[in-house]
């Protein structure tokens, strides 16, 4: 599916023909099936929400196209209708569309799809997709990835000099892929509590299960202050996942508040942790026997690490730079994006 032909705002002509981007102010539509701002966790409404809080203060203007009773202070906001086309609702007036899930059709405008998920075999791509992360884009043959990035400002000062002694789960435990009962286990064998963020003890919503240990404690999903509070005594996190994660927000998360992360190899997480900054192992042994270990790492390194590399401010620099090859008629992948299972190997 190649991209649209269209009229541009804020374009120049050059004689090669190529487009040249007035980059100093773009209208943005950035669209999700999603309510704003972010309610409890939300890992794509928090991404998208500071993505256009960033690109305001670079001086675009953004819209976003939103499910009904969403409110934004820096942004106009639109309610997305799943009943009528999506190019009937963009404002006439824009440069760019991002969409943060798969669009069933192209639309008039130059766009971006940005993926967060895995999808399954037999998705359709377009060529201007991307991921978020370069393990994510390497599974489905792909060459463009932006990292996400948090606005840090919004999460409080980390007290970098102690912890309790309990350790951490963040994920949506319901998932078995995230693996929640293998950290408990870890947790148990080390006579560790560990504080369940983003599930339950009995869950029915995908098949009954009910954990029992008593050494898990369960919050349900949290956020905002609740969240901060609790990673921030934390001695580390425990993420044992058995997926290819494609990106892992609850990684920077948690190391924003000095937590080691101890995990297994699956999709971004050799991206993301260093051996500065967690310990990563395909064997539950070896990740159970790092426990050991946790208190020696450098908390403040592990602050000052995902400060520097996973912030939205240079999540929205990469964010334009794909944005401006769109816009300019360059391909952002050198193939359409496809499943490629040779590329799914378990680690």
């Amino acid at each position: 599916m190649s991209l649209p032909v269209c009229f541009i705002s804020n374009v120049n002509f050059v004689a090669d023909n190529h487009f040249c981007i007035q980059m100093e102010k773009m209208n943005i539509v950035i669209v999700h099936d999603s309510r704003l701002p972010v309610s409890k966790y939300g890992g794509i409404e928090r991404v998208i929400w500071y993505l256009g809080k960033e690109f305001v203060k670079m001086g675009h203007q953004v819209t976003y196209l939103v499910k009904s009773g969403s409110v934004c202070p820096f942004a106009n906001v639109k309610t997305l209708d799943k009943q009528r086309p999506i190019s009937r609702q963009i404002p006439e007036n824009t440069d760019l569309v991002n969409f943060h899930f798969q669009p069933e059709e192209p639309v008039p405008y130059p766009f971006l799809v940005s993926i967060h998920g895995n999808l399954p075999a037999g998705t359709s791509f377009f060529r201007t997709t991307n991921f978020v992360s370069k393990n994510h884009a390497f599974r489905y043959g792909a060459d463009a990835y932006v990292w996400n990035g948090l606005d840090w400002d919004d999460y409080g000062m980390p007290e970098l000099c102690k912890h309790d002694q309990y350790v951490h789960f963040l994920g949506k435990a319901a998932w078995r892929v995230k693996n929640v009962r293998g950290a408990i286990r870890m947790a148990a064998v080390n006579s560790t509590e560990i504080k369940i963020l983003g599930g339950t003890r009995i869950n029915v919503k995908m098949g009954l299960r009910i954990t029992w240990s008593k050494w898990a404690t369960f919050y349900g999903m949290v956020g905002g202050e609740e969240k901060c509070r609790l990673l921030k005594s934390s001695r580390g996190l425990i993420f044992p996942v058995l997926w290819h994660e494609p990106f892992g927000l609850a990684m920077i998360e948690s190391l924003y508040f000095g937590c080691p992360v101890l995990g297994t190899r699956y999709g971004s997480l050799p991206e993301i942790i260093t051996d500065e900054t967690g310990y990563l192992s395909g064997s539950m042994q070896d990740l159970t026997n790092a426990f050991s270990s946790l208190d020696s790492y450098n908390r403040r390194l592990c602050h000052e690490y995902v400060v520097d590399k996973f912030n939205s401010k240079e999540m929205a620099k990469n964010y334009l730079r794909l944005y401006e090859t769109v816009l300019n008629g360059r391909e952002i992948n050198k193939k359409v994006p496809c499943y490629r299972p040779d590329r799914n190997v378990i680690p």
